[in-house]
Parts: structure tokens; C-alpha cells; sequence
């Protein structure tokens, strides 16, 4: 990619983050729409899971191959479809006739999105090449997350309670082509040196871990174990060929040379555990807050400002942070806003009073708005400029398969507990057990977060780019001399 100047390089982050907009902003709205769409297409509690496991399954699964296509033919190109089929799934979304086509037209979306954040990530990566410029790059970034936090609760409540829940999807529209016209004008080409062949035994490995693991876990409280147990020995069976197939590829899928850095490494479990917490918590409060206290679409999205507000505030500063101090900090203070957050549901009820409610959103959302852009710097520090793409890939991919999981766990377990009983009697004891899984969660964010940033994990991770370097020049030489 040439150099280019301030301006455009701002112009590039901006054009960006308009794709990370639509696509965070789609799941927030879509989270306050839940319990429109229970009362209108009459879905269960794992119906309303799918709604947003489909989107997150599909996304999590692809996001590894878009990164290495994206290097490979070109990010710009690869950025400009994914605007092009999100936008389109969007559409069809917005005419689904029931839930099952929701479902359907959800993975279309994915299948859009999966070309679009790690793309956008790696084109941020290429064009900011100065460690500190790039930090505070990341943290607009993160920024982002918040403003979709913060707009998509009141946008989707308006639109959910003054049109209907299929407005939700009409927002994209605008977006997504003014995001490719704007590609398409400003965004130069940029492609990794080498090319990267595919891997298709590890895609489809991946495909059927993520898909069995998360199919397993939703739907155990409703079936026997005789039907759930096949997908849960598939995932395990599709992890064990993963771990063997994937280190005799020359260039595989995912790259597992990457987990020698320990910063790499704990950056991916941090991610998965944070965008579980995000997950479940965003399904736990919007079904409380309109299913329990019988708030509106709206209602329930001004309750939820006082966590997408700090979101917001938190993550450029989380930027900052991390180009002048590292990522120790922003990682200690979003694990113990987390864990507390968590602890004041799960010890104290928060839910039953408003000043315990608020003070635990507050909390998660300053949590939550320190956490991304300690994960993604860590996650491309390091790496070749060539493999950019996929790095970020498998940041990205951490994030969506949390998200995945922490939609699935939750709602497995709340629907264990709430059973044929309804949500205002049985929420508060049902979703307990959930509470407690997010509270283990920001302790690992806590715990990963001083483990892998000191001096020991930074060795590591200079190791692992010296070692990954030079196992590469020996494959080009070896490529040369045949």
C-alpha cells in the first residue's frame, strides 16, 4: 500500500469504521428487538438465540478464510463485496416472512460481514504503520463499539416501537452503500507480497467445530442427550483433526505458530471470554428489562445508555493507553469493572434494585469500552506487515466465537432454569448461574490481562515473530530453489 497522507489516512479509518458501525450497531439494535420478535414470529428462547448465533456462527466461521483471501487478492476488492452481500442480506432480513427465514437471511448477512471488520483491520494495519499512530488508530476503533452501543439500544427502541422490528435492518442500507462508494473513490488496493494458498480442509473443520459446539449447547435444555451428545463428539472429533492438519499445511488456515506468543495467545482468550461476557450480558438485560419490568422497546434502551455511554467514553482513552503504557492497564481496569459488575448480580441481585442495576452497567460498560483495543493491538504487534490479514483474522474470529458462546451458555442456562415457567416469576433466580459464568469471565480478562503483558510474554512473542520470520524466508528460499 503507498504512503499516504494524514488526511487520507483519516479518510481510510473513517471509511472503516462506517463497516464496523453497521455491523456492531446490527447486533445491539437486534438485541433490543428480541422480545418483538418473540411475540411476533412466536420463537422460543433458543429461537431467539439463533437470531443472533446465526449472524455470530457464520461470521466467527469465515472470518479466517476472508483475512487470507483478503491478502491474497486484495483487501479493497474482498472489503467491497462484503459491503455489497451484508447490505443485500440486510434487505432480505427486513422481508423474512418468519423465523426460520430470519435465520436463513442472518448467515447471508455473516457471510457479508465476515469480509468487512478483519479486512477493514488489516487495511488499518497497513496504513498505519507507526506503532503509536496505529494504537490511537485502534482506539477510534474500539470507539466505534461504543457509539454502536450507545446508538443502537435508542435507534432500534424507536424503530422497534414506532415501525416495527423490521426497520431495524433498513439502517444498513444507507450506510453500506455510502461505505462503497467511498471504498471504492478513496481506499487504495493493497494485497500481501506472497500469496497464501487456501485451505479447505481446515474451513470446513472449523466450520463444523463452531457449528456442532454452538448447535450442542443451545439446544441441550430442550433435547435428550441422545440428540445432542453426536454434536458435541463432532466438535471434539472436528478439534483433534483441526490441531493435526493445521501445523502440516504450509500456509494453513489458522496459523498455530502465532500461539508461541503468549501475548497472541491470551489476547485470543481474552477476547473470547470479554465478547462472551458482551453477549450474554446485552441477551440477559434486554429480556429482563422488557419481559420482566415490562419496559418498551425504547424504555429498555434508555436503561441501557448508562453502559453503552462509558463504552463509548472508555475505548479511545483504552487507545491512548496502550501506545504510551502498553496494554497492562486498560486490561486490569476492564477485568475488575467486569468481575465486579458480574459479582453485583450475582451476589447482590442488581437486577432488583435500580441503583445496583445502574451502578452494574456503568461498571461492565467501562469494563467493556477498555478491553478491545488491548486485543487488537496485541494480536497484530509483532506479526509480518504479509500476514496482517490473518492475525487480525483470528482476533476477530475470538471475538465472534465469545459472542457466540456467551449467547449460547446463557440462554442454555436461563432456559434450564426458567423451563415451562414464565420469565417474571423465575428471571431473576434462572439467570443467577449466567451471572456467575460473567463474573468468571472478567476474572480471566483480569488474570490474562497481568499474566501476558510483563516481560516474560513479551520474550515470547519476540521469539515467536523471529522464529515465524525466519521459517518463512526459509520456505521462500526452499520455494525459490525448486
Amino acid at each position: 500500500m503507498p504512503q499516504l497522507s494524514h488526511g487520507r489516512r483519516m479518510l481510510v479509518l473513517a471509511i472503516c469504521c462506517m463497516s464496523l458501525l453497521i455491523v456492531s450497531l446490527d447486533n445491539t439494535v437486534l438485541n433490543v428487538a428480541l422480545p418483538s420478535l418473540q411475540r411476533e414470529l412466536d420463537a422460543s428462547t433458543s429461537g431467539l438465540q439463533w437470531t443472533i448465533d446465526a449472524y455470530t456462527l457464520v461470521l466467527a466461521s469465515l472470518l479466517m478464510l476472508a483475512g487470507s483471501t483478503a491478502d491474497r487478492i486484495g483487501r479493497r476488492r474482498v472489503f467491497m463485496s462484503g459491503l455489497v452481500v451484508f447490505t443485500l442480506g440486510s434487505l432480505l432480513c427486513s422481508l423474512a416472512p418468519d423465523l426460520n427465514w430470519l435465520v436463513v437471511f442472518r448467515m447471508v448477512q455473516a457471510v457479508g460481514g465476515s469480509m468487512l471488520n478483519p479486512v477493514a483491520m488489516s487495511i488499518i494495519t497497513n496504513t498505519f504503520t507507526d506503532p503509536r499512530e496505529r494504537a490511537r488508530a485502534i482506539g477510534v476503533w474500539g470507539a466505534v463499539v461504543g457509539l454502536s452501543m450507545a446508538a443502537g439500544p435508542l435507534v432500534g427502541g424507536l424503530l422497534v416501537d414506532s415501525v416495527g422490528w423490521r426497520s431495524i435492518f433498513w439502517v444498513n442500507l444507507p450506510v453500506g452503500l455510502v461505505a462503497l462508494l467511498l471504498t471504492w473513490r478513496f481506499v487504495p488496493e493493497s494485497r500481501a507480497p506472497r500469496a497464501r494458498r487456501p485451505d479447505p480442509v481446515g474451513q470446513v473443520l472449523v466450520i463444523a467445530l463452531f457449528g456442532s459446539l454452538t448447535y450442542a449447547i443451545i439446544e441441550a435444555p430442550h433435547g435428550s442427550l441422545g440428540s445432542t451428545l453426536p454434536f458435541a463428539a463432532l466438535a471434539l472429533i472436528a478439534l483433534l483433526a483441526l490441531l493435526r492438519h493445521e501445523p502440516r499445511r504450509p500456509e494453513p488456515l489458522i496459523d498455530l505458530r502465532f500461539f508461541r506468543s503468549a501475548p497472541f495467545s491470551g489476547a485470543t482468550v481474552i477476547a473470547v471470554s470479554a465478547f462472551a461476557a458482551l453477549g450474554g450480558f446485552l441477551f440477559l438485560s434486554t429480556l429482563y428489562l422488557q419481559n420482566v419490568r415490562g419496559l418498551s422497546a425504547m424504555e429498555a434502551g434508555l436503561w441501557m445508555l448508562p453502559m453503552a455511554v462509558p463504552t463509548f467514553l472508555c475505548a479511545p482513552l483504552s487507545g491512548r493507553l496502550v501506545g504510551s503504557r502498553g496494554p497492562r492497564l486498560p486490561l486490569v481496569i476492564a477485568g475488575g469493572a467486569m468481575t465486579v459488575s458480574g459479582l453485583l448480580f450475582a451476589l447482590f441481585e442488581a437486577e432488583t434494585s435500580n441503583a445496583t442495576l445502574l451502578a452494574g452497567y456503568l461498571l461492565f460498560g467501562v469494563g467493556f469500552g477498555f478491553v478491545n483495543a488491548p486485543i487488537t493491538n496485541t494480536a497484530v504487534s509483532g506479526m509480518p506487515t504479509d500476514q496482517a490479514g490473518v492475525a487480525s483474522a483470528v482476533a476477530s474470529t475470538s471475538r465472534q466465537l465469545g459472542q457466540t458462546l456467551g449467547v449460547a451458555v446463557l440462554g442454555a442456562v436461563l432456559a434450564a432454569g426458567v423451563g415451562s415457567s414464565s420469565y417474571a416469576d423465575t428471571f431473576v433466580t434462572a439467570s443467577r448461574p449466567g451471572w456467575w459464568i460473567l463474573t468468571a469471565c472478567g476474572a480471566a480478562v483480569l488474570t490474562l490481562g497481568v499474566v501476558t503483558t510483563g516481560r516474560w510474554a513479551r520474550s515470547t512473542a519476540e521469539r515467536a515473530a523471529r522464529r515465524l520470520k525466519e521459517e518463512e524466508e526459509r520456505a521462500r528460499r526452499a520455494g525459490v530453489g525448486a
